[in-house]
């Protein structure tokens, strides 16, 4: 992929997402030879935080505070709350990926120096606020993306797991170590790992805050891809991105439906599920998109989705 810098000032209404302290910002533009992706756009906001918008509708957020190993401060959580609801009404959007833009990290967890200043009640406050963060990236409507190209710990594993789909680097370390500190991962690491890598293993790992490489992440499921990371440092979000583009061709409205059928029935019985399922189908079926799917396949054509 051949990258160009630009310098470039974002006008509020291409950038209606951003509040208006972001709107004079670097660009990066990204030219791709993958023809539904020509623009990729990075945006630089307040030096912790990238909002990346393209032709193809692929969201990036980028954590970038390298001077604590983009740990997670109030003021991070703040920002990446406002930069998830942002999102949440966004009908263009249709992939999101989280990556770091720190070589070698991805996020460090909590910022332990903050930690360290806050009085008991501030920490709770603090903890509570992350978690429902963290949840609100994952209830996005759209598929999501981590990208951990370097080190994932605690609060920054956590994250991920929010994330509908996880690539790393093999290089990659990560791990809830939270036991360490006499704590255990308050952002929804219970929860989200024993459901993803199953009970046993989870507490496991939980109880010996056990660090692992992408590759034994790929091995128990922690992750779906494992890459050998390449010179630029970047290789599982470049995996990322080749599999958000593979979701840029079909229904905008299915791909919602579809992760909301999958969330919502993960989280009860079979029969309940399958009810679930079939609410979510007749949800696509009044939709202009189905009948475009149906016409393109009849004149043996690429569909042109809407996501109406």
């Amino acid at each position: 992929m051949e990258i160009c810098s630009l310098q470039l000032s974002i006008s509020p209404d291409c950038m209606s997402a951003l509040h208006a302290q972001t709107r004079n910002l670097c660009i990066k533009m990204h030219n791709s030879t993958f023809n539904l992706c020509n623009h990729c756009f990075h945006v630089k906001v307040l030096g912790s935080y990238f909002y990346s918008l393209n032709q193809c509708r692929i969201v990036v957020l980028g954590l970038n505070r390298s001077h604590a190993k983009n740990a997670l401060s109030k003021n991070v959580v703040k920002m990446m709350s406002k930069a998830v609801d942002a999102l949440k009404s966004d009908k263009k959007v249709r992939t999101v990926i989280f990556r770091s833009e720190v070589p070698g990290i991805f996020c460090a967890g909590a910022d332990l120096k903050e930690r360290a200043k806050m009085h008991s009640s501030e920490v709770s406050s603090f903890v509570s606020r992350a978690r429902a963060t963290i949840n609100e990236l994952a209830n996005l409507p759209v598929p999501t993306i981590a990208a951990i190209d370097g080190t994932a710990l605690g609060g920054g594993l956590e994250l991920a797991l929010a994330c509908d789909i996880r690539v790393a680097a093999s290089s990659a370390k990560m791990g809830l170590v939270e036991t360490k500190l006499a704590i255990i991962p308050g952002a929804g690491g219970t929860q989200r790992l024993p459901r993803t890598i199953g009970v046993s293993l989870a507490k496991e790992l939980i109880f010996s805050a056990r660090i692992v490489d992408g590759e034994e992440a790929k091995s128990i499921g922690l992750i779906s891809h494992v890459v050998e990371q390449n010179e630029a440092g970047d290789a599982a979000y470049r995996r990322a991105l080749a599999l958000a583009r593979e979701f840029l061709p079909q229904g905008p409205v299915a791909m919602r439906v579809a992760k909301l059928a999958i969330n919502q029935g993960m989280e009860v019985d079979l029969v309940t599920g399958l009810a679930i399922e079939e609410a979510c189908y007749a949800q696509t079926i009044p939709t202009k998109d189905r009948i475009e799917g149906l016409i393109a396949f009849k004149e043996k054509r690429p569909p042109r989705y809407k996501g109406e």
